[in-house]
C-alpha cells in the first residue's frame, strides 16, 4: 500500500496527524508529492519529520518548495521588487528559516517526477502538477486532449498529481488522474488533512481519498508563537485565513487587486473581504 501526501504547507499538526494515519492503515511507502514548506509557520519541523522517516521512497518538487530555493537564491524568475515588497514578506520569513537551518540544499535536490512500478500492477506516475510542470494541476479543468499529450510524453497508467489542494479522480481512455488533495491547507471547505491511499487489489491500484481531523487550533496558533504572523505580515495573514477557512483566498485577492490596479496592501485586503464576504464565511 502506498501512502501519498502532498501541499504539508509547514502545517506540522496536520502532517502529524495524517502520518499516524498512515501508519495505522499500514500503507509500507510514502511518497510526498511537493509543497512541504511555506504558507505555513513549521517549515523546519516539516522539513526534519519528513526526511526522517523511514517509510519515504521519495520527495518530489513542488512550486513552493522551488520557490524558497528561487528566493534564497535570488534566482531571476523572482522579479526583484518583490524582495523589498511587503506583501512578499510572508515568503521571506519561510525561506530565512529554512537557510538558517540548512535546509535549502535538500530543496534544491528535489526531483519533478518519480516513476513506480511494481510487478503484476500499473506504472505510477507521480509529480506535484504534471509532470510537464509543477504548476499544471491534475482537476476538471485539465480537457482530455491536454492530459493525452501528457500520458503521450511520459509514459505511464495512472498519473498522481496534488498542487490544486483538492481532491480528484478521473479516468481518460485506459489511463487514470488522481489528484491527492492536500494535508496542510485543504481548499475544498473541509478543514480536515486529506491525502491518497493506494491499495494493490486485483492487479489494480485502488485508490482511497482519506480526510483526517487534527488539531487546527494549534497549527493556527503557531502562526502566533512563532512569529510569522507578525514578520510575515499581509500574507501570512491571507494564508492563515486560508488555512482557517479551508479555501482559497490568495490567488482571488492578488487577481482582483490586478484587476482594480490596486496595491497589495492591507487597506485592499480589506476592500476584498468587504467586496467578498461570503469567500470568509465559515461552514456551518
Amino acid at each position: 500500500m502506498i501512502a501519498v501526501i502532498a501541499d504539508i504547507h509547514a502545517n506540522l499538526p496536520a502532517l502529524e496527524a495524517v502520518l499516524a494515519d498512515i501508519a495505522e492503515a499500514g500503507a509500507d511507502e510514502i511518497v510526498v508529492n511537493g509543497d512541504l514548506v511555506n504558507r505555513g509557520p513549521s517549515n523546519v519541523g516539516v522539513v526534519e519529520r519528513v526526511f526522517g522517516l523511514r517509510t519515504i521512497s521519495t520527495v518530489t518538487l513542488g512550486n513552493h518548495d522551488d520557490l524558497m530555493r528561487k528566493w534564497v537564491d535570488r534566482d531571476p524568475d523572482i522579479p526583484g521588487l518583490w524582495f523589498e515588497d511587503p506583501f512578499w514578506h510572508g515568503m521571506a520569513w519561510p525561506a530565512r528559516q529554512l537557510a538558517a537551518a540548512g535546509h535549502i540544499d535538500v530543496l534544491r535536490g528535489l526531483p519533478m517526477t518519480h516513476l513506480s512500478e511494481r510487478p503484476g500492477l500499473p506504472k505510477l506516475l507521480f509529480s506535484h502538477g504534471s509532470p510537464r510542470h509543477y504548476r499544471e494541476g491534475y482537476a476538471a479543468y485539465l480537457d482530455d486532449r491536454t492530459f493525452g499529450e501528457i500520458a503521450a510524453t511520459y509514459p505511464a497508467d495512472m498519473f498522481i498529481g496534488s498542487h490544486t489542494h483538492r481532491p480528484y479522480a478521473r479516468r481518460s481512455g485506459r489511463y487514470q488522474m488522481l489528484n491527492t488533495g492536500a494535508v496542510g491547507a485543504p481548499f475544498n471547505g473541509d478543514p480536515r488533512a486529506q491525502y491518497l491511499l493506494l491499495h494493490p487489489q486485483g492487479g489494480l491500484w485502488q485508490p482511497e481519498f482519506r480526510a483526517v481531523p487534527y488539531d487546527q487550533a494549534a497549527a493556527l496558533r503557531a502562526f502566533e508563537t512563532s512569529g510569522y504572523l507578525e514578520e510575515g505580515g499581509l500574507s501570512a495573514r491571507i494564508f492563515y485565513d486560508e488555512l482557517r477557512l479551508a479555501r482559497p483566498l490568495y490567488m482571488g485577492f492578488w487577481e482582483w487587486a490586478e484587476a482594480h490596479e490596486r496595491p497589495k496592501d492591507w487597506a485592499s485586503w480589506d476592500a476584498f473581504k468587504g467586496r467578498h464576504a461570503e469567500r470568509f464565511q465559515t461552514a456551518v
